[in-house]
């Protein structure tokens, strides 16, 4: 039977184990200073190196190298014992497995006998946050206090799962995950060893994959080498389910093109072509993270190929921070949302959805019927828009109702482009929304030539009305709005505004949750409908408006 690469990968010595050199440097000094504790934890994800160092260290305190600074030295007799697994003083526990309280007694018990190879008996317990509450406090005097002559190495991946009065009896290392360029670089050498052709471009995907796990990159190396010598980038991609970069890049194009028939559709094509969908929404985000960094001023630290930075760089002038910071959020949720399970691709297409088109909205400073005058008849039968109705109370029985003049509802007004029939249409030169509305991009390119991150948070922004010669801008984010608040952005916007208008005005920001109906437009409601029975005989109010894109 062929070993498996992991495991004839498996570091030997303390030079090859690689992005662990503090633990490393420290375990080292430990055994040439013949001070090695009695106890250890090791912490971290999964394929981090802690067994391997444990095994390292198990090899080092019983090797036979008279040079203290040498061991171990991988040639003796009990380093070659270690290595082909028939050292008798390493004793490797799957604590999964041993759970119980009976299984601690019993390594208690058997812990009090003499090595019978080496100078010390390791034990090595995998996976200790397994253990169960008794089975912890069976350990902890022995774990204390052991014999001389035992040595305890505790493993986990889950060390919040760790009894206190364990983590202070031993010594904790925390094992970080491994840089994607050393696993590339590990693998490199590995697959130039094995005889395996495989593309530069292949190893730093299979590396991305891996998350940290160096176990985990050898095994997938492992597994695409038995389909061929050669490994492609599509033969990688093909097995491992994900999606090219074209397809993430064709997806954030339509986005900001706002091409939501393209953006769907490649999402379906893709999902279509074998892609797993989880891992096509992590592919976007990692994306997006680095367009993130792109915008931020840090393109360094964006490793990708130069037409993939091309892309990077036009699709980070395109989009604004919070637009970015949206959407990473968007799919990330689509990333770990188990409630789309049933569905392959509707955690994308609900990310994406929301993205691009949003819930049906009215816009604000507009009338029902789109800003024309309707007759009371008219407004019965047009469609009331979805407003988010909160705070409802119990549904009331029809015989405790009690009707009230459809004008008692309405909100205070402020200046909106709807005008009553008898007032006529509203001039363009009183500083009011419609004059706002028409000027509002020659406003955002003043605001753009002094500065682009402020015309970035505008652009984020809704247009809620004009109060007070106070013009109010709607957010749908908490921190967009205190970001619009810090610094020199009001003041930026509101000297827009006067280069533009030649008049002073104020700026107020409200969060899109706080927004309730004594900011809102004079907008009517049909007093038989849905919005208006909810307001009238329910309790209800309105406490958000959002803006039709």
């Amino acid at each position: 039977m062929t070993q498996a690469l992991y495991r004839k990968w498996r570091p030997a010595l303390w030079e090859e184990v690689i992005g662990q050199d503090p633990i490393v440097q420290t375990l080292k000094n430990a055994v040439k200073s013949d001070r090695v504790a009695h106890a250890y934890l090791f912490a971290g994800s999964r394929g981090t190196g802690k067994t391997t160092c444990a095994r390292l260290l198990a090899k080092a305190v019983n090797c036979l190298d008279a040079s203290l600074e040498n061991r171990p030295c991988n040639h003796c007799a009990n380093c070659l014992a270690v290595n082909e697994g028939r050292f008798m003083d390493l004793i490797e526990i799957d604590a999964a497995s041993n759970t119980s309280v009976d299984d601690i007694r019993d390594l208690r018990d058997k812990i009090t006998f003499s090595p019978s190879q080496g100078k010390f008996k390791v034990y090595i317990i995998d996976e200790v946050h397994m253990l169960s509450t008794s089975a912890f406090n069976a350990l902890l005097k022995t774990l204390e206090e052991p014999p001389v002559h035992v040595i305890f190495i505790l493993a986990t991946t889950e060390i919040h799962k760790i009894p206190a009065t364990v983590i202070s009896r031993c010594q904790r290392y925390e094992f970080r995950r491994i840089p994607t360029q050393l696993i590339k670089t590990k693998l490199r050498g590995l697959c130039d060893e094995e005889g395996i052709e495989v593309e530069d471009e292949t190893l730093m995907m299979i590396a991305r994959q891996s998350t940290g796990s160096m176990r985990d990159a050898i095994a997938l190396v492992d597994q695409l080498s038995s389909m061929s010598n050669k490994i492609t980038l599509e033969v990688a991609q093909d097995m491992m389910g994900t999606a090219t970069n074209m397809a993430v890049l064709d997806l954030v194009s339509a986005f900001i093109a706002n091409d939501h028939a393209k953006g769907l559709t490649q999402i379906q094509k893709t999902l279509d072509a074998g892609s797993d969908p989880r891992q096509f929404a992590r592919q976007i985000v990692d994306y997006l993270r680095s367009i993130l960094l792109v915008k931020m001023g840090l393109e360094k630290q964006v490793d990708a190929p130069l037409d993939v930075k091309t892309a990077l760089k036009m699709h980070a002038a395109q989009l604004s921070t919070p637009q970015i910071l949206e959407a990473i959020n968007a799919f990330s949720q689509a990333a770990t949302d188990l409630k789309a399970n049933w569905h392959p691709g509707l955690g994308l297409e609900l990310a994406y959805t929301q993205l691009s088109i949003g819930n049906a909205t009215i816009e604000i400073g507009q009338s029902l019927d789109g800003g024309k005058v309707s007759s009371p008849a008219e407004k019965v039968a047009r469609y009331d828009p979805p407003h988010t109705i909160r705070d409802a109370a119990p549904r009331v029985e029809p015989e405790q109702k009690k009707a009230k003049p459809a004008q008692e509802v309405k909100p205070p007004a402020i200046t909106t482009t709807s005008t009553p029939e008898t007032q006529g249409p509203v001039s363009t030169n009183e500083l009011g929304l419609p004059l706002i509305q028409q000027n509002w991009k020659e406003i955002k390119e003043a605001v753009r030539q002094s500065s682009p991150k402020t015309v970035g948070l505008v652009n984020s922004a809704n247009l809620l009305g004009v109060q007070n010669k106070t013009l109010l801008l709607g957010f749908s984010s908490e921190v967009v709005r205190n970001m619009m608040l810090t610094g020199e952005h009001i003041d930026i916007l509101v000297n827009a505004i006067k280069q533009v208008l030649g008049r002073e005005m104020k700026v107020n920001c409200i969060h899109g949750k706080n927004i309730t109906h004594e900011i809102l437009p004079d907008m009517e409601f049909d007093a038989d409908g849905m919005v208006g029975t909810a307001m009238r005989d329910l309790g209800g109010k309105i406490t958000d408006i959002k803006k039709k894109k």
